[in-house]
């Protein structure tokens, strides 16, 4: 889930950006210290979406930057379990799929994929569902929950699990098929009793 966080903290803007547009070099400063980091309480630091109030500059002896307290937004992620997320396919391997939900990837578990037999084309790269003849491939959206959460201290060590097997969720052309499947099955049934009306009738 993402999350917007207001902090107050010095920033420290160098030489090489005296003279621009202070908001936007701040921005820029705010982006290399933060993006990518994950904190324990914020989450994960996606960007800076906003500087605040800024106050005066001072300067700290030996450091020829300039530091200002400020008030920036930053925008971060915190994965909570049982959330619904959507991404793209983005790494396959023969233990499942990898999906991209913003800055990190999930991992969907070949067991997970979908309700079916799963086997996995390794020259096409692609899963296929047995009995359903559903696929799953590169570059696919789907929408999956997350099942389990194992966070470190890095975000690279840092594991999301996620399950595609639950109604409503998988590739959004499956969730397409079934919507389109689920309307046929309604007129279905009408079409058959006027057929029948009309053969009673032929009978007087």
């Amino acid at each position: 889930m993402y999350y917007k966080i207001t902090l107050r903290s010095p920033v420290r803007v160098p030489p090489n950006m005296f003279g621009t547009d202070l908001t936007n070099s701040m921005k820029d400063v705010l982006d290399k210290d933060y993006v990518g980091r994950l904190d324990s309480e914020l989450g994960i630091i996606v960007g800076a979406i906003d500087v605040g109030e800024i106050g005066e500059s001072y300067l700290v002896p030996g450091d020829g930057a300039a530091y200002y307290d400020a008030e920036f937004t930053l925008l971060t992620y915190k994965p909570k379990l049982q959330e619904v997320v959507e991404g793209e396919v983005r790494e396959m391997a023969e233990f499942g799929a990898f999906l991209s939900i913003g800055p990190i990837d999930g991992l969907v578990h070949v067991s997970q994929i979908m309700d079916d037999f799963v086997n996995y084309n390794d020259k096409e790269n692609v899963f296929g569902g047995k009995e359903s003849k559903r696929t799953l491939k590169m570059g696919d959206v789907a929408r999956a929950r997350l099942v389990t959460v194992s966070k470190k201290s890095t975000l690279l060590n840092t594991k999301i699990g996620l399950t595609m097997r639950q109604p409503g969720l998988g590739a959004l052309e499956w969730l397409e098929a079934d919507a389109k499947g689920e309307k046929g099955d309604k007129k279905a049934p009408a079409k058959k009793e006027e057929k029948k009306e009309e053969s009673k009738e032929e009978k007087k």
